[in-house]
């Protein structure tokens, strides 16, 4: 389905990009993972559009988005700001948010901190806790992003930092997955489509402190009494049964869903994913 394009001004004055597919009346707010954009929710927004309003924003100094000056400035406390503020200019009072990763993470953070606002929410393979072996592959992985001299080159990398999460994809998947992950720089070579600095943030800030301030992802998900739904992938090294578990004790009334074939993430096409997600919102009312 066909998105429209749109930009928005944040509080500090950066020009922030979003796609918008469907005109309903309930919003759904698609958040992706620490170094990916907007494009990653195209196939299960297009799925959604006819019965919802879905908003895909680039964060800040990825994809459409512009990149900040101050590289400091790529954390959650800002990625939630803007979030926020995307909101409140399109005079949003409900939202249900759907979350890749670390996108999870801001949703399960928003609604803590305004949960009058937020309807419900879906976690794309991500809790309040990340296991040590996926958190440190995905702090490898981001080392690993080598210059490319070609389209190919992208997409054999792509293939390299995420083909154990998404194996046996058919032929092309991994052309298109490049053309999603990097931009045409100079002289039409790729490069990542995020400001290198978004790296930075992330290998030398305190992933335990968001803007200077201690944060404990778990006392978020304690204050989350809207509905919820969490799905994992099979053989996530992310998001593991026993947290999914200890997630359930603290919300009884927690949905669950596994992904068969995925790791850290489910793409969201997946027919079980698919299938997870209309019934989860099924049932919202």
């Amino acid at each position: 389905m066909k998105f429209t394009k749109y930009h928005y001004t944040s509080h500090d004055g950066l020009s922030l990009f979003y796609r918008r597919y469907g005109s309903g009346d309930d919003v759904i707010l698609c958040l992706h993972g620490l170094t990916r954009n907007s494009s990653d929710f195209h196939e299960i927004a297009s799925h959604l559009a006819p019965r919802f309003s879905v908003l895909c924003p680039d964060l800040r100094g990825r994809g459409q988005s512009a990149w900040d000056s101050n590289w400091c400035q790529y954390h959650p406390a800002t990625y939630i700001r803007d979030a926020w503020t995307l909101a409140d200019q399109l005079g949003i009072t409900s939202i249900i948010i759907i979350g890749t990763s670390l996108g999870g993470l801001l949703g399960m953070i928003m609604a803590a901190q305004r949960p009058e606002r937020i309807r419900a929410l879906v976690l794309n393979d991500i809790g309040p806790e990340i296991e040590p072996a996926g958190y440190s592959r995905i702090l490898a992985s981001l080392g690993r992003h080598s210059l490319v001299e070609n389209w190919q080159d992208a997409a054999r990398q792509c293939q390299d930092n995420y083909g154990q999460a998404l194996p046996d994809m058919p032929p092309g998947f991994w052309g298109n997955f490049a053309r999603r992950s990097y931009r045409e720089g100079a002289n039409g070579i790729p490069e990542p489509d995020m400001d290198p600095n978004v790296v930075r943030a992330i290998l030398e800030g305190n992933p335990g402190r968001v803007a200077g301030v201690p944060v404990d992802p778990w006392e978020a998900f304690r204050a989350v009494g809207e509905p919820c739904l969490v799905l994992r992938g099979e053989s996530s090294d992310c998001l593991s049964r026993e947290i999914v578990d200890r997630m359930a004790e603290v919300k009884p009334d927690l949905k669950r869903a596994t992904v068969p074939n995925r790791g850290h993430a489910p793409l969201l096409d997946e027919p079980v994913s698919v299938t997870a997600i209309d019934g989860f919102l099924g049932q919202l009312d």
